[in-house]
């Protein structure tokens, strides 16, 4: 019997990036609340690099059969966390802050945006599996 999956690599990575999207979108937010607070750095969420190594790595199905093995092949799409990076503060002056609130709404607006196209392109994919599901009516 043929192995039928539902979901195929293009809502896995749609759901993948809607969930570091959202993850991206705290990040920002915990930037904008600390905009004011003395010494606190910034902290930039990098993930669409990985995402598209991921998405461009062939997939490997390997299996297994010792605990002591090391893991076969690579994780894919489920396994991209991306990246924490730090802004470090190279101004000797002020008070160590690292916040642009400029920057922060720039990647904020950006972020809500590739979320809300991420969001209906999964929704589109949905109503497409729902109409063939229901033979085309």
């Amino acid at each position: 019997m043929a192995d039928i999956r539902i979901a195929d690599r293009t809502i896995n990575a749609l759901q993948k990036s809607l969930d570091l999207r959202a993850q991206k979108q705290q990040i920002i937010a915990a930037n904008v609340a600390n905009a004011e607070t003395p010494g606190y750095q910034a902290r930039k969420l990098n993930f669409e690099a990985d995402l598209r190594k991921a998405l461009e790595t062939p997939a490997l199905n390997g299996r297994q059969t010792n605990s002591k093995h090391f893991p076969l092949g690579s994780n894919g799409i489920q396994g991209v966390q991306g990246t924490i990076s730090q802004q470090v503060n190279t101004n000797p002056l002020g008070d160590g802050n690292t916040v642009s609130v400029d920057d922060e709404m720039f990647d904020l607006a950006e972020n809500q945006l590739l979320y809300e196209a991420g969001s209906q392109i999964l929704k589109k994919k949905f109503s497409m599996l729902k109409f063939a599901a229901g033979d085309g009516r």
